[in-house]
C-alpha cells in the first residue's frame, strides 16, 4: 500500500481544480496546469480535493498510484506558491549575469555561455554569484537548474564551478610531495 497515495491532496484557496477523464487541471494565481494520469490509476474530484486510487493491485499499478498523487500534488502547489530552485557560483572570475532574455554564464572556459531562458521560466541573478530559477512547474524548474549546473558542476579539490544552495561537495585531499 503506498502510504503517499492514500492522502487525497487538497485543493488550495484560489485554486480550481478540474478532473475530465484521465486529465486533471488546475488553474491558480501563477497560472494554469495539467497533467495525464495514467491509465492503471483512477483520479476523482471529491469535496475539495483530488484523490488517486489504484484500479488494481499490479505491481506497476501501485507504483503509479503515490506517482500520480505527487505529481497531482506538484500541480496544486506550482499553480498556487510556484517552485524555486537557487544555484551558488563558486570561483575566481566565475560568474552570471542576465543578458536580455537570456543568461550569460562565466565559468572559466575560452568563451562565455549563452543560455536561453524557456517559457514559463524565470531566471533572477541578485548577485553576479547567485542564480535563482522559478516558475510553476516543478520538473522544469529542476531541469532547468540541473542544465545551468551541468556547465560546470562542483569539482572536489577546491569546490569551484556551479551547485546547489545549500548543496555538500565532498572535498579531497591533493597530492602530497
Amino acid at each position: 500500500m503506498s502510504r503517499v497515495g492514500k492522502k487525497p491532496v487538497t485543493v488550495p484557496s484560489g485554486v480550481t481544480a478540474t478532473v475530465d477523464g484521465q486529465t486533471v487541471k488546475m488553474k491558480g494565481s501563477k497560472g494554469e496546469l495539467h497533467f495525464v494520469v495514467p491509465s492503471l490509476v483512477e483520479v476523482a474530484l471529491k469535496d475539495g480535493a483530488v484523490s488517486v486510487t489504484p484500479k488494481d493491485q499490479s505491481k506497476q499499478a501501485r507504483s503509479l498510484w503515490g506517482t500520480s498523487r505527487a505529481q497531482v500534488a506538484n500541480l496544486a502547489e506550482g499553480v498556487s506558491k510556484g517552485f524555486e530552485k537557487k544555484l551558488e557560483i563558486t570561483g575566481v572570475g566565475y560568474r552570471a549575469a542576465m543578458a536580455g532574455k537570456a543568461l550569460k554564464l562565466s565559468l572559466g572556459y575560452s568563451h562565455d555561455i549563452e543560455y536561453e531562458i524557456p517559457a514559463g521560466i524565470t531566471i533572477v541573478t541578485p548577485k553576479p554569484t547567485e542564480i535563482t530559477i522559478s516558475g510553476i512547474d516543478r520538473q522544469r524548474v529542476g531541469q532547468v537548474a540541473a542544465e545551468i549546473r551541468d556547465y560546470r558542476g562542483p569539482e572536489p579539490y577546491k569546490g569551484k564551478g556551479v551547485k546547489y544552495a545549500g548543496e555538500f561537495i565532498f572535498r579531497k585531499e591533493g597530492k602530497k610531495k
